[in-house]
């Protein structure tokens, strides 16, 4: 379980310190876009009180506490299920990518009641309408991995000595 802890570990840091850094250091919760590389890059302030891409957004609290449960929910329910196969390596990091994403995410919605999304990438002639957060990014590719990794780790395959 190493690899899962250590993974959600560094994901939860790395969208913490992000967020503080852009959001309260740079004060883009005050100034509420930064020009970074444009149009490839750019922080754009995003108070999510929902889902992705603000699904399920809803000022009730009744909404914020629900995600927070689901998220700690479903965080729990991979660590125990990653715990209890055989999973290979890279399946574990995706568990522990996703894990440190919820988390990361859980703890805006507590401390803001929010998530805070700052991320905005588009191109040329084509500006993205929304942000994004490290959080995000990780519980993307860590369910990514784990559709593509999760299941019975194979042993290493016998050699064969020659006779």
């Amino acid at each position: 379980m190493k690899p899962v802890a250590v993974t959600a570990a560094v994901v939860f840091l790395l969208d913490q310190v992000t967020k503080i850094a852009v959001v309260h250091g740079m004060r883009l919760d005050q100034v509420g876009a930064i020009d970074v590389l444009p149009p490839w890059l750019q922080f754009r302030m995003a108070w999510n009180q929902g889902v992705n891409f603000g699904l399920l957004s809803n000022e009730a609290d009744v909404a914020r506490w629900g995600l927070i449960v689901l998220a700690l929910g479903i965080s729990a329910w991979v660590w125990v299920w990653i715990g209890k196969s055989r999973h290979g390596r890279l399946a574990r990091i995706g568990a522990g990518l996703l894990i440190g994403g919820a988390l990361g995410n859980v703890i805006d919605r507590i401390l803001y009641g929010a998530v805070a999304d700052f991320l905005n990438m588009g191109l040329p002639g084509f500006q993205n309408p929304y942000s994004f957060n490290v959080a995000d990014i990780a519980i993307f590719a860590g369910a990514l991995a784990l559709v593509l990794f999760a299941g019975e780790a194979k042993p290493p395959a016998k050699r064969r000595e020659a006779p």
